[in-house]
């Protein structure tokens, strides 16, 4: 009988994992800060996004991930905040929904939808309607979660029983 994973009891490797990811979004997020922030973005990082389909470690990985990548790319405290939650609420819902590996990139897509734009009006005070900025992020989040991320996912699901230790579906 195989038990799942979980981040705080699954051992070194479960935490090793959710280090990796959250280096590597932190990587990515600075490689390409020049338009992973602002009114209009598209984060290439949030792509990782899907991991929760593989591998319970990949939430923590994320939030700590968007946290230290807004952190270190100069992100105001309203946004190092609530952007971070939006990862996170995002990443929960994709491990929830980890059952159907179609439906995995839209937590984190509605999650940022919902709660950047006020962050980018209200924080930042960029000009212009909240749903400019629905639109916006909505954009950046389908081509980077919904369109790459699920081309990454696929990849990934070739490989899954060698890269990730999490063993029930």
């Amino acid at each position: 009988m195989k038990r799942e994973t979980n981040v705080f009891t699954g051992g070194t490797r479960t935490m090793t994992e959710a280090a990796l990811i959250a280096a590597l979004y932190v990587a990515l997020t600075l490689l390409f800060e020049p338009i992973a922030f602002g009114p209009i973005q598209f984060r290439i990082s949030e792509m990782f996004c899907v991991l929760p389909y593989f591998t319970p470690a990949a939430v923590p990985g994320l939030f700590i991930g968007c946290l230290l990548g807004n952190i270190f790319g100069g992100a105001m405290l309203p946004d190092i905040v609530f952007g971070s939650l939006a990862t996170l609420i995002g990443a929960v819902g994709s491990y929830m929904l980890r059952g159907n590996k179609h439906l995995v990139c839209l937590p984190p897509i509605l999650a940022n939808m919902i709660i950047i734009p006020p962050v980018l009006k209200f924080a930042y005070g960029f000009e212009g309607a909240l749903s400019f900025f629905v639109l916006t992020v909505g954009i950046g989040e389908i081509l980077a979660v919904g369109v790459i991320g699920n081309i990454f996912l696929s990849i990934l699901d070739k490989y899954k029983s060698l890269l990730f230790s999490r063993q029930e579906s």
